[in-house]
């Protein structure tokens, strides 16, 4: 059995308070974005886009994101982070998911939040269990020190349709890390939570260093009209 050294010990729980700083200040990012009232309707994708950017790098000195900065409204809500659909305009009664990625420090982060323009109750009530399937998906990931990424992803599904939805994405998760995860030597699938990831989570990444992890969740209606989108570390 192998055991970490001191040394080992303080890497990984400097790296670990640097993740959860760099969320911390993506939520403080959320928090201005809406304060700045950013995301209405009668504005389309792009433009929230880009003055998402003006706004990080003015006040948060931001000027890496790891990943394209994603606005998604109407039946764009149901795609993912991959697709490239045509820019829409935000409607009154949309659904409005917004991921961000913004690099602090040379660490990542990564948050999702969906708003509602108008008062639908099936459009908040998906909205609230985004927040809620998350919730039940951490916690059954801290319950289960060898749970797979193939068994966790399976686990979410299977919550989203409890809850009346469909689970809209082909992963629920990925690593994060130092900037850029993407350069992790060995199997890209293994850093994600999908159904082609068979290895437990909690073993070491391609530097043998502890994996750690962003939790998605995208939830579709089952009439697929509107979606949304929530993560946060795991």
């Amino acid at each position: 059995m192998s055991m970490t050294t001191p040394k080992q010990e303080a890497h990984e729980t400097d790296r670990r308070a640097r993740l959860v700083d760099a969320e911390r200040r993506a939520v403080a990012l959320f928090d201005a974005i809406e304060v700045a009232g950013l995301i209405i309707a009668g504005r389309n994708e792009r433009d929230v886009e880009r003055d998402i950017y003006d706004l990080a790098k003015a006040r948060f000195g931001v000027e890496k994101h790891w990943h394209k900065r994603i606005v998604r409204t109407g039946p764009n809500t149901l795609l993912t982070a991959g697709d490239n659909p045509p820019v829409r305009t935000i409607a009154e009664d949309d659904t409005v998911y917004v991921d961000l990625g913004p690099v602090f420090d040379e660490w990542e982060g990564d948050v999702g939040r969906t708003y509602l323009m108008g008062d639908d109750p099936t459009k908040a009530r998906l909205i609230a269990d985004l927040e809620r399937i998350f919730e039940i998906g951490q916690a059954h990931f801290h319950a289960t020190p060898d749970i797979t990424g193939a068994a966790l992803y399976d686990f979410v599904c299977r919550q989203a349709e409890a809850a009346g939805w469909r689970f809209g994405g082909s992963i629920a998760g990925h690593v994060v890390s130092e900037f850029p995860h993407a350069r992790l030597p060995g199997d890209k699938e293994l850093n994600r939570i999908s159904p082609r990831n068979p290895l437990p989570m909690r073993e070491p990444d391609g530097l043998g260093q502890v994996r750690h992890w962003i939790l998605e969740v995208h939830l579709v209606d089952p009439a697929r009209t509107f979606g949304g989108f929530y993560e946060r570390l795991l």
